[in-house]
């Protein structure tokens, strides 16, 4: 018996993950990227493995939280997710916690396989084989771009879901019997920080724009802050929105707040 056996009922649950997870991205968005399209997902896994209406709608709320990786390979963690939601429903003691953090500590190195496999290399190959062919006017020239790329993602989107549940079960036993999940959701938890922060570093963009004349000498503002902390400004600007965020500030409100903003700073000169 292969170790990647499951029964028909698990069949029947990761047929309808790898279903489900094509509508991963319809409903992204800037504040929770995918988090939504994952949510609903799960829903079959949680329906399956929640018991009670309160335990579905917790379950739903902890997979709301911020989630991206490639959609190529985001089933392995859908898969994972399921089992782990299994585990949770059978053994009571575990911290459903600790299902959000093994997500959190798996969404960067699988994203950096995925976009570098799919989007880096897969694609690329594929768009130069159908290219050659559209440039001599053959019509197999998208068609066959559609079909190299496709059918390799279709057949690792479906078995990566299987390979997620089966080895997602696997690892929690393990990782109860020996005490590893402790320490796995601290080190998940401290990486999903490390992420959040070069995200914050990357991804956040806010600079002084103000030059100051002090006599013959010019005197850069920005300049000044990037001497007391590289990337501060859009620090702060982070935590200013998170601060408004916990006080229960709708996020449209503070969207249109940092746009209004900068459109009155980019005016006056200041950003």
């Amino acid at each position: 018996m292969s170790k990647f056996e499951i029964t028909p009922q698990e069949k029947k649950l990761t047929r309808q993950l790898f279903y489900r997870s094509f509508a991963l991205e319809c409903s992204f968005n800037f504040e929770k990227m995918q988090a939504l399209g994952f949510a609903w997902a799960m829903f079959p896994a949680i329906h399956e493995f929640c018991g009670t209406q309160e335990e579905q709608v917790e379950a739903l709320k902890r997979h709301t939280a911020f989630f991206n990786v490639t959609p190529h390979i985001s089933t392995f963690l859908l898969g994972m997710a399921a089992s782990m939601e299994k585990e949770a429903a059978e053994k009571k003691a575990m911290d459903p916690a600790a299902i959000n953090a093994i997500k959190v500590s798996l969404m960067g190195p699988l994203s950096g396989i995925g976009d570098s496999f799919f989007w880096g290399t897969f694609r690329v190959i594929a768009a130069g084989v159908g290219i050659s062919l559209a440039q001599q006017g053959n019509v197999l020239g998208p068609i066959l771009f559609l079909i190299l790329f496709n059918v390799p993602h279709l057949v690792l989107r479906y078995y990566c879901t299987v390979w997620g549940y089966v080895l997602g079960s696997k690892f929690i036993q393990t990782s109860y019997e020996n005490g590893l999940i402790h320490h796995m959701t601290k080190l998940a938890t401290v990486i999903g920080l490390t992420t959040v922060g070069a995200m914050i570093a990357t991804m956040v963009s806010f600079n002084i724009g103000l030059t100051v004349q002090i006599g013959e000498m010019e005197l850069v503002v920005q300049e000044i802050f990037d001497q007391i902390m590289p990337n501060l400004l859009p620090l702060s600007l982070t935590m200013a929105v998170f601060y408004a965020i916990r006080k229960g500030i709708k996020v449209n409100t503070i969207i249109i707040a940092i746009f209004v903003i900068g459109l009155l700073g980019t005016f006056i000169g200041l950003l």
